[in-house]
């Protein structure tokens, strides 16, 4: 048995005994000291643990490169894992202390983790203009409307994007959620299951719900820019509460630098695009149809009242309708930089 399987009390009564009460008073006064030090000099180390993905603008920050340079010039390197398929494992990455930040991904499954007890905060959020997430349905399905979906199943990502536009569809046009099968898939999974028809419909993001209206011939049923008229979820980052309570200037640091890629993306479009394509692997009519969008990356801060209302009223709407299991106070959660 080792002392970290001991029960709190027992391993309490063990360090009592090998180390005494003294050695226990020495450490506390050490972690004290060293909460204080980070306290005074913004942060206890010079590496951040950044997460990717294969798609989605922390994609074209990491393979740009110019994330990684500004950073270094304040004297911290930066180590990108991944690539993850979707914003929950980054935060388990994150939760796990193998990571610093997850990957700049949606904030639903962020506020299921917090729930759940993850100790995480934003740092961040980012929303994207004009929003792309659509329910599609491969042409000659018979799925031509909402109403279509009734008696179909129709693939989702959990307490995610994916889920929360489905819910949303389904309550605009009184459709009885228990009509239709949620199929709870991760994207990469998702896709080749709606090529196959195991499932009738898939609700998903860009580029994934881009890449299979050309591949698998399918069109929208519902858009989310055209048809929802109001935002339940949005982009964000978030870190270990101890981190940002210890780093705060790495924290203030990769704002700053992501702030900076959003501004580069949002005025260069199509190179954007371009670096997306080459690692997404995408054919160019995908590409060029998401450079016509010419997508603006819009930043908002955890200091940003405004913003966190709006995220509080999007929390309270996905409780009242089950896609997460309690209420949370989103002001709770928020990293506190000055």
């Amino acid at each position: 048995m080792t002392i970290s399987s001991l029960p709190p009390h027992s391993r309490r009564r063990f360090l009592k005994t090998s180390l005494g009460i003294g050695a226990l008073a020495a450490l506390g006064t050490a972690a004290s000291q060293g909460a204080r030090a980070a306290q005074s000099t913004g942060r206890n180390t010079d590496v951040v643990r950044l997460t990717w993905g294969l798609s989605g603008f922390g994609l074209i920050a990491k393979e740009r490169g110019e994330l990684d340079r500004s950073l270094a010039k304040e004297g911290i390197k930066v180590e990108w894992l991944g690539p993850f398929p979707n914003h929950a494992p980054t935060l388990q990455a994150v939760t796990g202390g193998t990571a610093d930040f997850s990957f700049g991904g949606s904030t639903t499954p962020a506020l299921a983790a917090i729930i759940a007890g993850s100790p995480l905060v934003f740092t961040q959020f980012l929303i994207y203009d004009p929003r792309t997430t659509a329910i599609i349905a491969k042409d000659g399905s018979g799925i031509d409307k909402v109403q279509d979906l009734a008696g179909k199943s129709v693939a989702v990502n959990r307490s995610g994007l994916g889920e929360f536009l489905l819910v949303a569809a389904l309550e605009k046009f009184n459709v009885d959620r228990s009509t239709v099968k949620f199929v709870y898939l991760n994207p990469p999974d998702a896709a080749p299951a709606l090529a196959a028809g195991k499932v009738d419909a898939w609700s998903m993001w860009s580029p994934g719900v881009d890449i299979a209206r050309v591949e698998y011939k399918a069109h929208d049923v519902f858009l989310e820019e055209r048809d929802l008229d109001f935002q339940i979820d949005f982009t964000s980052w978030l870190t270990r509460r101890q981190f940002a309570e210890e780093n705060p200037d790495i924290v203030r640091a990769v704002n700053a630098a992501l702030a900076t890629e959003a501004q580069w993306a949002s005025e260069n479009t199509r190179e954007a695009e371009l670096i997306a394509q080459a690692k997404g692997g995408y054919r160019d009519e995908v590409r060029d149809h998401l450079a016509g969008l010419k997508r603006k990356y819009l930043i908002h801060s955890v200091n940003d009242t405004a913003f966190v209302s709006n995220l509080q009223s999007a929390a309270d709407w996905l409780t009242a309708r089950k896609v997460l299991p309690e209420q949370v106070t989103v002001a709770d959660h928020l990293a506190r930089l000055g």
